[in-house]
């Protein structure tokens, strides 16, 4: 692995324009695969198929290699040299779409939900000790108030010289107060980081199920030596139950996005309702039942996807069905902190691996056909 190999074969035109790119940038570091692999702390095959073209990286590989780049040679690269490389990647990643790069998305997006579990529970356990602290002090507070407040009754004619033994009662009292303020605070705030780890845990959950699914269609596309090898249509069918088929509603206000989304679906024995505006997407909720999940684009004109996502949770019939939001915009803290602020389980940047978009499709359908069956067994007893 210590020299690059040459560009792989039968490779689509978008990666390998990106792969030749990728190549410029690393030959101007002037170090072997190895010696990077080293400096980067990665593994040096990784790195390899990445220069050679048959697998295509993250992102957040190609920034290192600009950073490192922009080290060597003394200066950055330009914005627009910047954005070439954006938009060669952007494509890559469109055309690839095999199961492995989708482990990959699922694997980054399970690593910031359990960081942000593990940051919830530290915060939660600073919190917990400084309620418990103010909780002592107001105790002790509140047995010196007792004190001063019983002498006070026993002795109303030596009302002067109690003052004169006890003078700061009334700062006692403000004190209390203050710290019951502080504690209201703090419980309110204790909650809120408590609700945040449970949503962090409950999407770990929730990804570890999607990788579980990823990885056996991964290891079904993957022959045996004595096999031929089998092309997996995507994620597997749920086990399907009486009753009608579950639906799928997508939202988005481009009419090609919405039937590149129903050939991305097409596999799972599923029903597809489409709509092309958030108006259109309530009445859809309205005329039709046994929603499995929502794909909600975020830019939209007239009703963007948080107000809809807003309605759609105001509404006792549909605000437990699932909201995946699809957004060009990035998956930036902000944009996703929006997102499951207005009621979303997910949050997918464009473009949409199609891959990782059927495994969570499939697993949320599975949560659905789970509870359909639950019910039904609940109505029989």
């Amino acid at each position: 692995m210590g020299e690059l190999h040459p560009l792989g074969e039968n490779l689509p035109e978008e990666c390998r324009a990106f792969a030749v790119e990728l190549r410029k940038l690393f030959d101007g570091l002037g170090v072997s695969v190895r010696r990077y692999a080293a400096r980067r702390f990665r593994d040096p095959s990784t790195i390899s198929r990445y220069l050679s073209g048959t697998r295509v990286p993250p992102w957040e590989f190609v920034v290192d290699l600009l950073a490192d780049l922009a080290e060597c040679r003394g200066s950055a690269a330009t914005p627009a040299a910047i954005e070439v490389v954006r938009e060669l990647h952007r494509a890559a990643v469109r055309t690839s779409g095999s199961p492995g790069h989708a482990l990959e998305i699922l694997q980054i997006q399970l690593a910031d939900a359990d960081r942000e579990a593990r940051r919830s529970s530290v915060h939660e356990d600073a919190l917990g000790e400084a309620l418990l602290d103010r909780r002592h002090r107001i105790a002790d507070l509140e047995v010196r108030l007792s004190q001063t407040e019983a002498a006070w009754a026993a002795e109303r004619a030596r009302a002067d010289a109690l003052e004169r033994t006890f003078p700061d009662h009334q700062e006692l009292v403000k004190e209390r107060d203050r710290l019951r303020q502080e504690v209201h605070r703090l419980t309110e705030e204790l909650e809120e980081v408590r609700q945040l780890g449970r949503l962090a845990e409950d999407r770990c959950q929730m990804l570890e199920r999607q990788l579980a699914m990823v990885e056996s269609q991964r290891m079904a596309a993957v022959p045996r030596q004595d096999e031929e090898p089998v092309v997996p249509a995507g994620p597997a069918v749920p086990e399907p139950c009486a009753g009608p088929r579950p639906k799928i509603l997508v939202v988005d206000d481009q009419q090609n996005n919405l039937l590149a989304m129903e050939a991305v679906l097409a596999t799972l024995d599923q029903e597809l309702v489409t709509a092309t505006s958030g108006q259109e997407a309530l009445k859809a909720l309205l005329d039709h039942d046994d929603f499995a999940v929502i794909l909600l684009d975020v830019q939209m004109p007239e009703m963007d996807g948080y107000e809809t996502a807003a309605h759609i949770k105001r509404r006792p019939r549909n605000r437990d069905v699932p909201i995946i939001f699809l957004t060009a915009m990035g998956a930036d803290p902000e944009h996703t902190s929006r997102g499951y602020a207005a009621g979303a389980v997910d949050y997918m940047a464009k473009p949409i691996d199609p891959w990782a978009l059927r495994a969570k499709v499939s697993v949320f359908t599975e949560y659905f056909l789970e509870r359909r069956r639950y019910s039904e067994r609940e109505a029989k007893e």
